[in-house]
């Protein structure tokens, strides 16, 4: 498995309604320190992807594109609809985060 199916396969298996960083998303592939890896990955998604890229935040619990932006509006949406909250762009971490 190459890196970005790595990458894919902890993506995928985040459940529905919880939310991971970018990091967190990266140590659980075995790829610590390559973040923003996952981030790039996750903004070349192959059109059509079922890869539910909007469970992956910052550190932060913040959505990551800019406010007000579709992407940014597309990505709480989605999280919403997951009942996660999104307040000011971001997730309380705390409550929202995938535990192992």
């Amino acid at each position: 498995m190459n890196k970005q199916e790595m990458i894919y396969h902890v993506v995928a298996a985040i459940p529905y309604g919880k939310v991971c960083s970018y990091g967190e998303v990266a140590k659980r592939a075995g790829l610590p320190g390559y973040a923003r890896y996952v981030g790039h990955t996750m903004k070349t998604l192959p059109r059509g992807s079922n890869i539910p890229w909007h469970r992956v935040v910052n550190a932060q619990g913040k959505i990551s594109f800019p406010e007000a932006s579709d992407s940014f509006m597309r990505q709480q949406q989605a999280l919403m609809a997951e009942g996660i909250l999104v307040t000011n762009g971001k997730v309380d971490m705390r409550q929202y985060s995938w535990q192992l």
